[in-house]
């Protein structure tokens, strides 16, 4: 008779996933933290300079940007898994990844550019 293998609790198995994440996902987290810190930085260095500017239309720009770029880098690093055939695979899935990583990604990127740093 084999060994049944020891029950893990609720918190093993959350910092084993957190330790261990699929690479589908740590890319496109990855994907959009980049595009997400060179647009914040942009758009924070533009706050601090420009100390009374409207940044309404630069916030939605922001979003819009993160979103877009997102989903396409991420779309172009994620690929399908291919089994045993060697030939690598793209599908709609991954853009659609990479956009649902990008929304709190990007807002995340907002509230500690303008909650947690000073703009003024």
């Amino acid at each position: 008779m084999s060994e049944q293998p020891r029950q893990r609790s609720w918190f093993e198995v959350q910092w084993r996933k957190l330790r261990n994440p699929p690479p589908p996902v740590l890319r496109a987290v990855l994907a959009n933290v980049a595009v997400a810190a060179i647009g914040g930085l942009l758009l924070y260095v533009y706050a601090r300079l420009n100390p009374g500017a409207d940044l309404a239309p630069l916030v939605v720009l922001f979003i819009g940007v993160v979103i877009v770029a997102g989903s396409l880098f991420t779309y172009l690093w994620v690929e399908l898994p291919t089994g045993a055939s060697r030939v690598r695979r793209r599908s709609a899935w991954a853009g659609i990844l990479g956009f649902f990583a990008s929304v709190p990604i990007a807002y995340l990127v907002l509230v500690v550019l303008f909650q947690v740093l000073p703009t003024s």
